[in-house]
Parts: structure tokens; C-alpha cells; sequence
């Protein structure tokens, strides 16, 4: 979850701009609802499954949402889950903004939202925190019902404005993260850019430590949309700490063009963490080789994990850096 209502559909269905929002008052039945579904999951995971969690709004009692059935399913593999939720009407849709998620939803009977993680994925405790904060804080809850309750009387909020999401989801971001905060979550995790607050951190994070010391505009403004290139936000908690830039190569490589950390969280080994979690989130979309040109100053850096000197080779032809340093690691 970008920081949105844990449970919602991202991405869902880009067209049309304009998407109807119905949000009801709270319905009792909703958690044996759940309770029914959830056991059908578990039938056809079998072995594999670990648990299921009720979240979104459906699963805090008094709290008005849309009629949709938000769930967690926490497994082993998430790979060998896409065959069996299938075989039960559901849609697989991919992982949308979260990296190493199976989004699933299905339309028929019990309409339904299904995000899929393996165990220790941290939007698991993002998503259980904001929950139970909910259901614990009764002030908390008609705060957020309120919420989108005003949200619901603006134009802006059924349309999408450059983005995957409409103008009620992201009116509601400021607030979960300050559910999230009082939560006490703290978790690192990273995230495709999306919400409009991500893009502005991704910006500035460029622009400070790549293109102002040089006194040049960010020349490569165009990656911003464009499907050979991937931009992911490093969250602390709700904090933006850090951004890496992704080129998808062809022949299962992939070129790390930027990965930072803001200056005021170096030095506790989150640059590592940061690089990590990017590697293996490639892995799992089959790259087989990451490759990056190293200031001379960093290398270092990447050596300590695992980075050896590996020819650059850019698809496009264009020349290698005559002063970085070409460096790689085979996944």
C-alpha cells in the first residue's frame, strides 16, 4: 500500500478516468462474510498457505467502506498460489505499485480483493497496525469515515489525474500515514512510485545529489513514463529515505542508474538493505544480471555486496563512462 487505504484495488482498471465510488455504512455481516471466504482460500492453498487477515475497512467494525471484501493471504510461495486462487474466479493482476505482491480481486458473488505475500513482507504488519489502530481508537475510525464522507462530495475524487489512482485515494494518504505513525510502524520496504508525494521525493533526491552539483536539469526526465525504466521509493515507516533508478535490459539484465540514500540516514546500512531489496525483487521478475558504472568513490560500497568489476555493455550503444567504474553482479 502507497500509504492508501489498506485493502484497496490498485491500478485497478487505469480506464475509465472517471470510476464510480459507493461507500456504505458499516454491515455486521462483513466479517463472516470474510470468515466464509477466507476458508475457501485456505481449501485451495492448502500446505502453502500460512494465514489469512481480514483489512481495509470491511474489517473495522462502524466503519463505512465499499462493499468489498479486503484480504491477506500470507504463504510460502506466492508463485504456486496463482493456479489455485485462479481455479476459485480469481483474476491475478500482477503486483501494480508494491513490489513482490499477487494482487488478485474477483467480481462474481463476493466481490473481493487479495493481496498475496510471502511471510515477512512488510505491508503484512503495515496493513494488521493501521487495521487494529482502528478498531482500538473509536475516534481514529469516525475521523477516517469522515473523511470520506467530504472526499466523496469532490469532482476530483473519481477522476484520474496522471495516475493509476483516483483523487479519493489520494486524499486519504495524509491521514493513514498518520495513523501509521501513531501505529508505531517502522518497517523498510520499497515502492514503485506513484502517489504524487513519491514522484516529488524521487525528483528532489535526483536533483540534489546528481544534476544540481553539476548545475545541469535532470536530462533523463523522460524515463519518468516509460516502460523500459522503473523508479522505487525506500520507505522507513511513512519517511522517504532513499530512490533507485532501473533500466530493464534485454537478455535478463538490468542497469542500476541511481540508488541513493538521503544524507540524514547514511551509515546504518540502509544503502545495503536499499540495494538488497532492489536485487531481489529483480530476481523475481527473472533478471539474472544488475549492472551499474560506480563513482570511483562508491565502489567500495559495492564490493561489500558482492559487485565485482563486469563490462557495462549498454544496449543503446552509448559509450561506457571514462571515469566510473563498470561493475555488476550476477543474481
Amino acid at each position: 500500500m502507497s500509504n492508501f487505504e489498506a485493502g484497496n484495488s490498485p491500478c485497478d482498471d487505469i480506464e475509465p478516468k472517471k470510476k464510480k465510488i459507493v461507500v456504505i455504512p458499516y454491515n455486521s455481516d462483513w466479517p463472516q462474510i470474510f470468515i466464509r471466504e477466507s476458508e475457501k482460500i485456505k481449501e485451495a492453498l492448502g500446505s502453502n498457505c500460512i494465514a489469512i487477515h481480514h483489512i481495509g475497512s470491511t474489517s473495522v467494525p462502524g466503519l463505512s467502506a465499499k462493499q468489498i471484501i479486503d484480504m491477506i493471504g500470507v504463504v510460502k510461495d506466492p508463485e504456486k498460489a496463482i493456479q489455485a486462487l485462479e481455479s476459485l474466479g480469481f483474476r491475478y493482476k500482477g503486483e501494480y505499485n508494491i513490489p513482490m505482491r499477487f494482487y488478485f480481486s474477483r467480481s462474481k458473488d463476493v466481490e473481493t480483493n487479495l493481496h498475496i505475500y510471502k511471510e515477512g513482507h512488510p505491508e503484512i504488519e503495515l496493513n494488521l497496525l493501521f487495521r487494529d489502530y482502528l478498531r482500538k481508537h473509536s475516534d481514529a475510525r469516525d475521523d477516517y469515515g469522515e473523511l470520506k464522507k467530504n472526499l466523496l462530495k469532490e469532482k476530483s475524487s473519481y477522476e484520474k489525474n496522471n495516475s493509476c489512482f483516483t483523487g479519493y485515494n489520494l486524499g486519504k494518504d495524509a491521514f493513514i500515514r498518520k495513523i501509521l505513525l501513531a501505529s508505531g510502524f517502522n518497517r523498510i520496504r520499497i515502492m514503485k512510485c506513484t502517489h504524487y508525494a513519491e514522484w516529488e521525493a524521487a525528483k528532489w533526491l535526483r536533483n540534489k545529489f546528481f544534476f544540481d552539483p553539476l548545475s545541469i536539469s535532470d536530462p533523463y526526465t523522460r524515463t519518468f513514463d516509460h516502460p523500459e525504466h522503473v523508479h522505487l521509493i525506500l520507505y522507513q515507516g511513512v519517511e522517504i529515505i532513499g530512490y533507485a533508478h532501473i533500466q530493464f535490459w534485454p537478455e535478463q539484465r538490468a542497469a542500476l542508474r541511481i540508488i541513493v540514500i538521503d544524507e540524514n540516514y547514511r551509515h546504518h546500512g540502509l544503502g545495503s538493505q536499499f540495494l538488497q531489496l532492489c536485487e531481489q525483487w529483480l530476481k523475481s521478475q527473472g533478471i539474472k544480471s544488475l549492472h551499474n558504472e560506480a563513482r570511483p568513490n562508491i565502489v567500495s560500497f559495492y564490493r561489500r555486496n558482492g559487485y565485482s568489476k563486469m563490462p557495462f555493455e549498454d544496449p543503446s550503444g552509448e559509450p561506457p563512462s571514462t571515469h566510473d567504474i563498470a561493475m555488476g553482479k550476477l543474481l
